[in-house]
């Protein structure tokens, strides 16, 4: 039901499934007063004090090396050795980072992260699997009204754009699914939110095919002219729907 002409593009560039995340950039910073932590456990307020001497010493003797220049973690180890050292002196003891509060709040916010970090990856590959998916039917002349669309396919449909030869095929079938609303465009809250989601012309498409089906004429054909109108002016189009809308209503023969 590919109702505009196939555009020349170049195979897709969705990521694959299963595709590793790229990786992150190694924090220095925290490194370096991870490294303090584990050497700082058991000392005592004095023995912390040597040590940032030691460590003050050392930054001292790297002042003109190049390659610490830009370096962060010789800067983090001081400020945390001075930490620790205020810490112990404040409360007396060995230290120990088990009952370091400053220590155990900021692990508890990495793992916030992290389990932030995981969810957003596996969103984002559940988003380029269902992109691939789409890609795939219209490929195989299978995406059709068969074909229910889900929660998030406008996302993937993102992922296609400009990059997928097939993404005619999907636009059209995006139009005919909120046409219809069918699928997860049943919901009025989520044909709203399209309106910012889908790009333009597949809405533009969508309202004319809608505006088609209450004059009582058959949208589930090939309709290649709404397609092309969409594409070559989509304010125009959405015009005509309005016009064809108010038309039927003036007949009182709005559903």
């Amino acid at each position: 039901m590919n109702t505009s002409a196939p555009r020349p593009r170049r195979r897709p560039s969705v990521p694959a499934p299963g595709a590793a995340a790229p990786r992150r950039p190694l924090d220095r910073a925290k490194v370096g007063r991870s490294s303090v932590r584990r050497r700082a456990t058991g000392m005592t307020a004095t023995e912390a004090t040597a040590a940032l001497e030691d460590a003050r010493l050392q930054q001292h003797i790297d002042r003109d090396c190049e390659e610490l220049a830009d370096d962060e973690r010789g800067p983090a180890e001081i400020a945390e050795w001075e930490r620790i050292a205020q810490l112990l002196a404040t409360t007396g003891g060995t230290y120990d980072p088990a009952a370091d509060a400053f220590v155990q709040d900021e692990l508890a916010e990495d793992r916030r992260r992290e389990e932030a970090e995981q969810q957003r990856r596996q969103e984002q590959q559940r988003v380029a699997d269902r992109a691939a998916e789409l890609a795939a039917l219209a490929g195989a002349g299978r995406l059709d009204g068969t074909v229910p669309s889900r929660p998030g396919d406008e996302a993937a449909r993102a992922l296609l754009d400009d990059y997928d030869y097939r993404v005619a095929t999907v636009d059209d079938w995006f139009a005919h699914a909120l046409a219809t609303r069918s699928g997860h465009y049943a919901d009025p809250d989520t044909r709203k939110a399209a309106a910012t989601l889908l790009p333009v012309p597949v809405r533009a498409r969508a309202a004319l095919l809608a505006a088609l089906a209450r004059t009582g004429a058959p949208v589930d054909g090939d309709l290649e002219f709404v397609g092309r109108l969409a594409q070559a002016d989509p304010d125009a189009t959405t015009a005509l729907a309005a016009w064809l809308d108010s038309a039927a209503a003036v007949k009182g023969g709005t559903v």
